[in-house]
């Protein structure tokens, strides 16, 4: 039976208790990231720092998860260990599906357990376990461990953290059923500093599907819609490593810590390089047709007994483009090497290859030394390379401690500012111009997927400042009524507003049909309310010199252009943000 209300479950890890709390506001936030900024608007403090113990952390669904196809992530919200401010971050997996058939709509941690612990919740079962023992798991040995722990079906998710969250680097990840993550932002450490070092959903409830035609026909044709696309044929065959080619014809992909936006090295880690030399199987997230998850494998010998291991691996451009091009590391069976240990260690992929980028040009330059390093980081040199993944994770120094907190953190102590090569956070692999530099820079989660700032510099050579913003604006408010669902990004040109409310209609929730820009903007302005007031003056970024230094397609970036969309998406972002009162 369809609700008009949202059922959340509060776990407090510090008394152990938990308690379900139904909560209006359906037709006002759908969901997912709407609902995850409601909550945090009930439960968050702030006026405390992202490591209070009372800070939650929300894990939260859509209206229309399990129910259509690519309805396939969760929506995570904390206060940041990167910037001590609101974010969310997005995942896929089981865990979406799990939640439903746990028959919640969100999940609220807050308190901090006093031994590291392991959280089980569904429908009729919450446990904790004493998992003291796991400290200095990492992601991968943790999985192997919970799964016989907690045992379940195909229903089951299991979320779980590596040494790097437990030892409080600001991008640590939370890895979710072995090949999704909750990637960026240092997710992983807000459930690290509350000793919480996994939590394993058992949805463990069934739930019934609408009657009638309207429904099954609609989810017919929306399927056929997802899984006949030319879009969604690419994500299934090489995935979304196939952007490397395109992007370095375009002289738009970050190379060599972004000294280049192309080489002639990069067919070597391409898509299609991947796929030919080390592609295992596709997977897929719960709910989606489309198997974008691609899986390649790592293949070494032991020396004493000729005999060889292989280790399983998921690639997509982001990682490649972090740990391959920024380091220039042109083997395609060298950049799963270090994309294993991230891995293993509990890391995002994108903030620790850029940050690594950065050290060996700091080295490179004499502005750090083996000193700080302890090994000698060298471009394509990828023994060295992992080496300094397991440092960032468990620093041997205050080097790496620093480095562990963020790149630019680092510069700013040590020097090198300049070539930091930070948006927000370590920049996504898209070094396509003014546009989608500012976008990200300022951006919600400083993420390119915030926006297509990335798309509008590939579509246009002109410089229209007011088109630019009015596009990253109403772009950011769509992306958002996606998220609030939670949809799958991939899906975003099937699923328009009104497919959406047609969608939700079928499923029993009525009256929504025109108004989902309404719900994006009011979503987008609580977001935003909530970012701004925790100490986010969007005035005050600075974009690093580095990318005022390099050539795109379009030419040599044009400064004047950049700082005027500068100031002027800082100025929206105030005007988005501004008090309820000033509103009308």
């Amino acid at each position: 039976m369809i609700r008009d209300h949202f059922r959340i479950m509060v776990a407090n890890l510090t008394t152990g208790k938990t308690s379900i709390l139904d909560r209006p506001g359906r037709n006002e936030y759908l969901g997912g990231s709407g609902l995850a900024a409601m909550l945090f608007e009930e439960f968050g403090h702030m006026d405390r720092d992202w490591d209070d113990p009372e800070q939650p952390v929300i894990f939260a669904i859509g209206p229309l998860t399990g129910y259509f196809p690519l309805m396939s992530k969760t929506c995570c919200s904390f206060r940041s260990p990167y910037h001590n401010q609101y974010t969310e971050s997005y995942a896929g997996g089981k865990s979406a599906l799990s939640l439903r058939f746990a028959d919640l709509d969100a999940l609220v941690i807050v308190g901090k357990a006093k031994r590291l612990t392991a959280l089980c919740v569904g429908s009729r079962r919450v446990e904790t376990r004493d998992v003291e023992y796991m400290r200095g798991f990492d992601a991968l040995q943790t999985g192997r461990v919970l799964r016989k722990m907690f045992p379940g079906s195909g229903r089951r998710s299991i979320l779980r953290i590596g040494p790097a969250a437990e030892n409080l680097s600001a991008y640590a990840c939370i890895n979710v059923d072995t090949y999704r993550h909750f990637g960026r932002m240092g997710g992983g450490t807000a459930m690290g500093v509350k000793n919480l070092k996994a939590i394993c959903i058992l949805g463990d409830r069934g739930f019934a599907l609408p009657e009638g035609k309207a429904y099954s026909k609609l989810y017919k044709d929306i399927f056929k819609q997802l899984t006949t696309t030319e879009m969604m044929a690419k994500y299934h065959g090489l995935g979304t490593a196939v952007n490397i080619n395109p992007l370095n014809e375009l002289k738009s992909l970050p190379w060599k810590n972004m000294q280049q936006t192309s080489s002639p090295e990069a067919d070597n880690i391409s898509g299609e390089r991947f796929a030919d030399d080390t592609l295992l199987r596709n997977a897929a997230c719960a709910g989606c047709p489309v198997g974008c998850i691609h899986v390649g494998f790592v293949r070494e010998q032991f020396q004493t007994n000729n005999q060889y291991l292989y280790r399983q691996v998921g690639y997509d451009y982001e990682p490649i483009f972090a740990c391959g091009g920024m380091l220039e590391v042109t083997d395609t069976g060298e950049v799963l090497r270090i994309l294993d240990v991230i891995e293993k260690e509990g890391l995002d992929n994108m903030s620790s290859g850029v940050a690594m980028a950065w050290a060996t040009e700091a080295l490179e330059k004499g502005v750090i030394s083996e000193k700080e390093t302890v090994v000698k980081l060298t471009w394509g040199d990828t023994e060295s390379y992992m080496q300094a993944v397991e440092y960032i994770s468990r620093p041997p120094n205050d080097f790496y401690k620093l480095l562990a907190q963020g790149t630019l953190k680092c510069a700013e102590v040590y020097g090198g500012k300049d070539y930091a090569c930070v948006l927000g956070q370590e920049m996504a692999g898209y070094a396509t111009g003014e546009v989608f530099f500012v976008s990200e820079a300022l951006g919600f989660r400083h993420a390119h997927l915030d926006a297509g700032g990335y798309s509008w510099d590939q579509k246009h050579e002109d410089k229209d400042v007011k088109a630019a913003l009015d596009f990253l604006i109403d772009d950011a408010r769509d992306r958002i009524v996606l998220n609030c669902m939670v949809g799958c990004l991939f899906s975003r040109g099937v699923y328009n507003d009104d497919l959406l409310a047609e969608a939700l209609e079928s499923v029993g929730y009525t009256g929504l049909k025109g108004k989902m820009p309404e719900i994006g903007k009011r979503v987008q302005k609580m977001r935003w309310r909530l970012r701004l007031g925790m100490g986010y003056d969007p005035n005050k970024v600075k974009i690093p010199k580095r990318y005022s230094e390099v050539t795109t397609w379009k030419g040599p970036i044009d400064m004047d252009y950049m700082d005027a969309l500068r100031t002027g998406y800082a100025a929206r972002i105030m005007d988005l943000g501004a008090p309820i009162e000033d509103d009308e």
